[in-house]
């Protein structure tokens, strides 16, 4: 089991996406918590760098919705969810 964190920011964040794009970041999270953070099952999943990983959470549609998440520590199993919102903005 991994744990997942939030940034500061991606909880700020959090209140001003939209319900269908917060649905999908949970079901993303709840992914992450149980097989870990790879997940090249979604949509333009890519690993940013050797911890740093990124999808997106509506694949068809404007604006496009992303996350970026990155792995604190392999032995303790933690992840931080670095980022949730349009893709024009996302760190990377």
């Amino acid at each position: 089991m991994w744990e997942v964190t939030f940034s500061r920011k991606v909880k700020k964040s959090i209140k001003s996406i939209p319900e269908r794009i917060k649905y999908q970041l949970f079901t993303l999270i709840k992914e992450i918590e149980s097989q870990g953070p790879v997940r090249g099952n979604w949509p333009n999943y890519s690993k940013l760098n050797k911890n740093k990983h990124h999808c997106h959470l509506n694949p068809k549609g404007k604006p496009t919705y992303v996350a970026v998440w990155e792995t604190i520590d392999k032995e303790i199993r933690i992840v931080e969810v670095i980022y949730v919102g349009t893709h024009e903005k996302a760190p990377y």
